[in-house]
Order: structure tokens, then sequence, then C-alpha cells
């Protein structure tokens, strides 16, 4: 008989403690019920349920075989469901939201390739520097860049986030270059709302080091902390996924290249393994090969136009 069947048959029994109950559930006959249960216990080598006039029970090896036999059934649910999108075109509409910055300088050319994969997926990408509730605002997918992960939510790793400490050359004819990391408490630096208070950590051969510094303006968004560096504010925190036009083109200057700032992870979070969309598992298959690697792509390419600068 069929294995799968009895499994579910004897997961029914089990949860209503009645054959008869069990029997309309799975619309079969009482006596087609208990054959399957015979072959669930002939398969198991084991008597599953106590069985009498009055009462239906489990035996000690029912009560251990019960939570596999529900998690088979789930991952068969599971498979079947897999099989059938595979069979699809994926379509249909994701939502996708991730901070502004990130989704300028590399998201957003790597979702629209995606939709040339897949013309019938629409996107729609929100942007914003604070978590979203991925349940409240109905997102699909969100691309965050954090060491900080919630447990209840799944995580994939995509690249790892660098940064750098930068300055314009107009801020640094204006003022001297910083040798060291406490050299750094004479300057004017640029704050991100966000950030670890007013202070850099930074680590230089292995060792972490955490540095007070005078924030000189503050903002929300790295964007405009970006531009506020360009404009000789002062010295700024940046990732290097948003260095790649300043420090390629002079118009920013790597500081200590000594000292590394705290490096976060990017990750691809989402609700749920099961069930999940198509699209949504393309997406993030897709996301993880075109920004994977033990460098990041950006990081490739900046590393290739600061050591044609060099040697320029």
């Amino acid at each position: 008989m069929d294995r799968l069947t009895a499994v579910r048959v004897f997961v029914e029994v089990a949860d209503r403690g009645s054959l008869t109950l069990a029997a309309e559930h799975l619309d079969m006959s009482a006596a087609m019920v208990s054959r399957y249960l015979a072959a669930a216990e002939d398969w198991f080598d084991a008597r599953l349920l106590h069985r009498t006039t009055r009462k239906l029970s489990l035996t000690d090896a029912g009560l251990a075989a019960l939570p596999a036999c529900r998690q088979m059934l789930e991952l068969a649910e599971e498979a079947r469901f897999i099989a059938a999108e595979r069979s699809r075109e994926p379509a249909g509409v994701l939502r996708v939201t991730t901070t502004a910055s990130f989704a300028d300088a590399q998201l957003t050319p790597v979702l629209i390739d995606f939709q040339r994969q897949y013309p019938q997926v629409e996107i729609m990408l929100s942007v914003g520097d604070k978590p979203t509730d991925l349940v409240a605002d109905r997102v699909d997918l969100a691309v965050r860049i954090t060491n900080t992960l919630d447990p209840a939510m799944i995580a994939r790793p995509l690249a790892r986030c660098r940064s750098m400490l930068c300055a314009s050359p107009d801020y640094l004819q204006r003022h001297s270059l910083p040798r060291t990391a406490d050299d750094l408490r004479q300057h004017c630096c640029i704050a991100h709302a966000f950030g670890i208070g007013k202070q850099y950590r930074l680590s230089r051969n292995g060792a972490t080091l955490t540095v007070p510094v005078n924030w000189s303006f503050h903002t929300n968004e790295t964007a405009v902390l970006r531009r506020a560096v360009l404009s000789g504010a002062g010295i700024g925190m940046l990732p290097t996924y948003y260095l790649d036009d300043g420090l390629g083109a002079g118009r920013l200057v790597h500081l200590l290249p000594d000292y590394e700032p705290e490096v976060l992870g990017i990750h691809a979070i989402y609700l749920s393994r099961q069930h999940q969309p198509l699209a949504l598992r393309l997406l993030v298959d897709f996301l993880a090969a075109r920004f994977g690697g033990e460098l990041a792509p950006w990081d490739l390419a900046l590393n290739e136009k600061l050591v044609s600068a060099v040697a320029g």
C-alpha cells in the first residue's frame, strides 16, 4: 500500500482520536483506514495504537513516531509544491526593501537584470534606512546590512559590507592629515544617525579599538553622508559599495588604510522557506550569485581602480 497515505492516516487518527472521525475527514471507509493503519505498523515494525471498543491511544512507539510522521508529510507537501512551481514560469509581484544607498549603487541594476531574465515578475522596491516589518508591510524580501539578525526570520548571506574612512581633498587641504586613529579626535566627523554613538570602532592587526570623535554633521541617510564628505564637511565612514566613483576619480581620499572599520553582513531576509513563491526563490539565488564571493564585486572593481591609480 502507499506508505505516504498510510502515514497520513496514522497522523489523522492520532489527531482525532477516532478511526471513524479520521475516515470521515479523509473520505475513506473505516475498513480502509484500518488497512492503512495496519500497513503503517508493518512498515514501522511496531504497534502504533492501542485500540479497544471504547478507547484509542498511542503506544510508546506511536508517540515516538508521530513527530517524524508529521515532518514526513510536511516535506512531501513542500516537494510537491516545489515541483509544481518549477513547471511554471515565475510571475507575480515581489515587494523588496533595502537602504537607499545600496539600492542606488548596487541592487537596482541587479533587479533590472533579473527582470530581463524573468519578464513576468513585477518588482516593487522601497527604500529606507530603518528596518521594515516584513509582515505588516507585506514585504517579500529585505536586503539588510547588519550583524544583528532577527532569529524569527530566515537570513541568507549575500556578501560582506566593508567600509572606509574618507575625506575630500578640499577638507584635507584645510586640516591636517590623520596619521593614527587617535588623530581623529582633532577632526570634524560626519555621523550616521543610527550609528554607534560618538565613536569609531576600528581594528588593526587583529586588535579592536574604540576612538572617541567629535560629530559635526548628522544624517540618517548614507547617501547624504557621502554627499557631505564629498562637499568637504569632514571625515566620514562610508561603505565601499558606494565609493567607486569617488575614490577612483580622486574626489575622495582613503584615510588610515591600516585601520579597518567593522565589517557587516549583507543578507537576504524573508519570512519562511516553506511554500516560497518561485519568483522569490529565484531572486534570492540570483542575488547570491551576483553578490557572492570572497570579495564582493564592488570591492574587486574598487581594488582594481585603486591599483590602476597608484600605477598611473
